[in-house]
């Protein structure tokens, strides 16, 4: 058995997706939804229940490694991670701030924080 998540085409499932596509967004909110639901699966599939520990960085960063020697392009290793832990953050924060574990939020809880985000 891998100790890798499985494959990034499985995070977002088409159900998922079409749930997504029938909201009533502007498209571009609709596409930083799926973004996030797309991070928040791979965070999910690849973090354990402390998100603060060294250890969750070492599995985000080595999952971005197995990701990326498709490619064998250090830079896209670099910015895939950066990306990654940025949305972590991201959905870290915003999950405090509604008093949900990250892993618990749903797309109903993305459109809130994409629609706040462009208040802002």
């Amino acid at each position: 058995m891998s100790n890798y998540p499985k494959p990034s085409s499985d995070f977002l499932n088409i159900q998922a997706i079409q749930m997504i596509d029938r909201l009533d967004l502007p498209i571009m909110q609709k596409h930083h939804v799926r973004i996030l639901a797309h991070c928040l699966e791979i965070l999910k599939a690849t973090l354990s229940d402390n998100n603060a520990s060294s250890g969750e960085v070492n599995l985000l960063k080595e999952w971005c490694n197995k990701e990326s020697q498709k490619f064998n392009d250090q830079q896209f290793n670099d910015l895939l991670y950066e990306q990654l832990a940025s949305a972590e953050r991201k959905l870290n924060s915003f999950s405090q701030r509604i008093g949900k574990n990250i892993k618990d939020l749903e797309i109903s809880d993305l459109v809130k924080l994409v629609q706040q985000s462009d208040k802002n």
